[in-house]
This record gives structure tokens, sequence and C-alpha cells, in this order.
């Protein structure tokens, strides 16, 4: 591996073109770059957010409680097209200021409620209706540690090994051999938690696995960045029965193939 000729400037000033295939997602500030009314349907609950893993986590929290029977979860799904900088528009950062998807409106109340963060809407919506997640003690602090450690940990693989392996814009061995070896640890630790277990909670299936299985289920599925088999998926034979079963749960189908309508 030749060594890099790169010099990092005195001060590092933005300059889309070196930005790699989602260029226009990311950018040094924050705000909205432009007016926009988002659309609102007649359902309770308003999620404006794209079919990404991150997004994938809510839908899927929604289609489990509709399978469960609670009807008051019926929620209206809209695009956000954040290639096109939906994310950027003033109607989407009154809901998320971080200009991330997803991001929810609760509109079942006498005042609309705005949630986001993946991890943050899972939990509300757990509590709202007091499902997949336990109310007290060891069994909610282990959900909430799993939970919390997909969050942290999914920058690792999505925007670390997944950047760099997939959709930088040249392949560079360091970064790649960093961020796959990270990756690897990451499944090794579902790996043996799993093999004394059916779910990642031991109180059975919750959030947890609703936050992970986006992530680390589509992966070893071979859906997230072509790297299975770069990353030796099929060792991890706990991981596989794992993600095997919640894919036949059709909460889990239903909600990471939710139809999303474009906005207006």
């Amino acid at each position: 591996m030749s060594a890099s000729t790169y010099t990092p400037p005195a001060v590092w000033v933005w300059d889309k073109s070196n930005g790699g295939k989602y260029a226009s997602v990311n950018r040094p500030t924050a705000g909205a770059q432009y007016e926009q009314t988002l659309p609102v349907g007649d359902r309770p609950f308003q999620l404006y957010s794209r079919g990404t893993p991150n997004g994938q986590k809510v839908t899927i929290m929604f289609e489990e409680l509709l399978e469960a029977g609670v009807k008051e979860a019926a929620y209206d799904l809209w695009a956000i097209d954040i290639g096109k900088g939906d994310q950027f528009g003033s109607g989407f950062v009154a809901v998320n200021p971080n200009s991330k998807i997803p991001a929810l409106v609760d509109r079942s109340g006498d005042s609309p409620v705005n949630v986001f963060e993946s991890g943050a809407i899972l939990v509300y919506l757990a509590e709202k209706f007091g499902r997949f997640l336990p109310v007290s003690g060891a069994a909610r602090a282990e959900c909430l540690s799993w939970l919390f450690w997909q969050v942290g940990s999914g920058p690792y693989l999505g925007g670390g090994f997944g950047h760099f392996y997939a959709y930088a814009p040249e392949k560079f061995e360091y970064p790649i051999n960093r961020f796959a070896m990270e990756t690897k640890r990451q499944l090794d630790l579902l790996d043996r938690h799993l093999a004394s277990r059916e779910f990642i909670c031991e109180s059975g299936y919750s959030v947890a696995d609703m936050a992970i299985w986006p992530w680390y289920g589509r992966l070893v599925l071979g859906e997230l960045y072509g790297a299975a088999e770069f990353l030796d998926v099929a060792s991890y034979k706990n991981v596989l029965r794992w993600t095997k079963q919640l894919a036949e749960r059709p909460g889990v189908q239903r909600g990471k193939d939710a139809q999303h309508r474009p906005l207006k």
C-alpha cells in the first residue's frame, strides 16, 4: 500500500466536488435552505423517511404494531428524496433540525409531537403503545443497551465500512481494512450473543431486534454494499439464523418494503 500524498490544509474548506456519490447529502452547515411545506395525511402518525436501514427501523416498528392489532398506530409514509435535498427544506427541518431521516410527527393528540433519530422514535412508539420494550428493571436496561449499541455502532458499518467499500470515489486499503475489522468485530459480538438466545434480548422480540436487523441482518443477507462474501458473513451462523427468522415475520417484510408516497 502506497502512502497517501494528501496533506491537510491549515483550514478545511468544503468542496462538494470531492464528496463522491452522495456529495449532495452532506454538507458542513445546518438549517433550512429553502421553503417547504410537508404533506400531511389523515392518519395519526406522519412519517417522513426513506427506505434506508435507519428508515426501515421505524416502518418495521409501525408494521409490527399493526400486526399486533394496534390500530392506533396507523401512519402515512412520505418519501424524503435525500439525493434531491428534501431533508434541507424548511418543513422537514422544523421536524428534524438535524436534516436526517427518519422524522416523525405524532398528530394523535391535542398538539403535534415531533420526534427525530430512529432510536428515539422506536422508544417513543414502544412507550406510547406499551409494546416491544420492557417497562422497567433489568429487562428494560438490556433492551435499551442493545438499542443504543446499534445507534452507536451503525456509523462504523454505514458511514465507515459501507462508504469506503462501496461509495467512496476511490478505493483505499487502509480505511476499508479499518472498518472491515470493526464490522466483523460487531458481527462476531452479535454471533456470540445470539448463540444462547432466540432474540437480542432475553425478554423476547423487541425494539433492539428492529434496530439491529435492517443493518446487520440485511448485511448478512447480501443486501448492503455487495460485501457479504468480502466479510465472510456465512461464518456467523447465529446471526444468519436470527436474520432469516426475523425476515419471515410479516411486520418485518412489510416494514422493509413499505411504499413511500412522494412529497407533493
